[in-house]
């Protein structure tokens, strides 16, 4: 009787000096996070996490949960056992088809193990081939690979393929950063993105009720729930602009309006990423999209803040932050036709090449311009999201 087991794999981790094990025990408790609710065991050694003990009717579902962890670089359903040669070899028999071209791949970290990886390849595939005649060996292009992963815990895996998952860092060993989260395709995008190097975000939402409606906010929050499925613990505040817009539109030329509300959504947004702790600021911006993505545009927006500013889709076109986005499953949300904010009296020849002096200018026009930010901030709102 072999056991059915879920081999678990992390990447760059292996590239971790002394501070490793900070690295590992976080991936560790996320994967124990994610799984929980599963019957089913743990175990953790060098190099591979094993989930044992499941039944196998739950096994869809804990491989979709893996692979939603960032640090998870893949997995694979494998059938375990022992040093035995002759266990493997029954093994590796009862998994190879009855016909067609196969190879045996091995891999040996348990380097006292009396056989090499090339003479494990060899001796296995002369035992399948004695029981199965019918099958060919073809190490260039089989129809079936086997893979044998012999361990130093006295444990031997068995396995045929390998499920890609998000990879990257464990999320939560990159400090914290805040998102702002519009309700379009780029911003989710940027934040699986900088969650998936490990940083731990917190979502802003901007929304201009009623000039938009209760849907488009609606809309933020399902985007922010998707992103829970890759960042536990997720946080969601909104704020209204709306006041702030009216005031631009009443006293500023009409084509500085994306301009001069994207300088006051960048303080507020520091402000909002001081008061929660976090260290940088995240949008879903990509050079030369639209108007207020120009070098020009970035620039004269970054000139208000003090802390970092993370663009994760910069150098990215749409379609590849389209892809991205059907992958996370954040797209066909982001697609629902509900304006977010940036649509309230959109101007029909905005700025592409703003300068400071200029922008500053029309800024010195509107009354009040700090007491704008103290009010919307004193609105702002925590979205309760489980």
């Amino acid at each position: 009787m072999f056991n059915n087991v879920i081999l678990i794999r992390f990447g760059e981790l292996y590239l971790k000096g002394k501070n490793k094990d900070y690295f590992e025990n976080t991936l560790k408790n996320n994967i124990t996070d994610k799984l929980r609710g599963i019957d089913c065991k743990l175990f953790f050694g060098r190099g591979r996490y094993v989930v044992k003990d499941y039944d196998v009717a739950v096994e869809y579902d804990i491989i979709a949960r893996l692979k939603q962890v960032f640090g998870v670089h893949s997995v694979s359903v494998a059938r375990q056992c022992g040093y035995d040669f002759d266990e493997i070899a029954a093994l590796a028999i009862q998994m190879t088809p009855n016909s067609g071209s196969f190879r045996v791949t091995s891999h040996r970290s348990y380097k006292k193990y009396p056989l090499n990886s090339l003479q494990i390849n060899m001796k296995l595939g002369e035992r399948i081939l004695q029981a199965k005649p019918q099958l060919q060996v073809d190490l260039h292009n089989p129809a079936y690979t086997i893979n044998v992963d012999v361990r130093e815990n006295g444990d031997v895996y068995l396995y045929d393929s390998t499920v890609k998952c998000a990879g990257g860092m464990p999320y939560g060993t990159g400090g914290n950063g805040l998102l702002l989260l519009s309700g379009g395709i780029d911003s989710p995008v940027a934040g699986y993105m900088i969650a998936k190097r490990g940083m731990s975000i917190t979502t802003l939402h901007f929304h201009s009720y009623p000039y938009t409606s209760e849907a488009a906010k609606q809309k933020a929050i399902d985007l922010a729930k998707i992103l829970g499925n890759f960042c536990p613990n997720i946080k969601l505040m909104c704020v209204s602009l709306t006041e702030i817009q009216e005031s631009i539109h009443n006293h500023c030329k009409p084509n500085y309006m994306i301009t001069l509300v994207r300088r006051f959504m960048m303080r507020i947004a520091q402000r909002v990423a001081l008061d929660n702790e976090c260290g940088c600021l995240i949008n879903g911006e990509s050079l030369g999209q639209v108007a207020s993505q120009t070098l020009e545009s970035i620039t004269v927006t970054n000139a208000v803040v003090d802390v970092p500013v993370f663009r994760p889709c910069i150098g990215m076109d749409k379609d590849e932050i389209i892809e991205i986005a059907e992958n996370i499953g954040t797209f066909k949300k982001s697609i629902e036709p509900y304006e977010d904010c940036c649509t309230v009296f959109l101007p029909e020849f905005p700025l592409i090449k703003p300068t400071i002096e200029k922008v500053e200018e029309q800024e010195s026009r509107i009354p009040d311009y700090n007491e704008l930010i103290d009010r919307a901030l004193a609105g702002l709102e925590t979205v309760q999201l489980a």
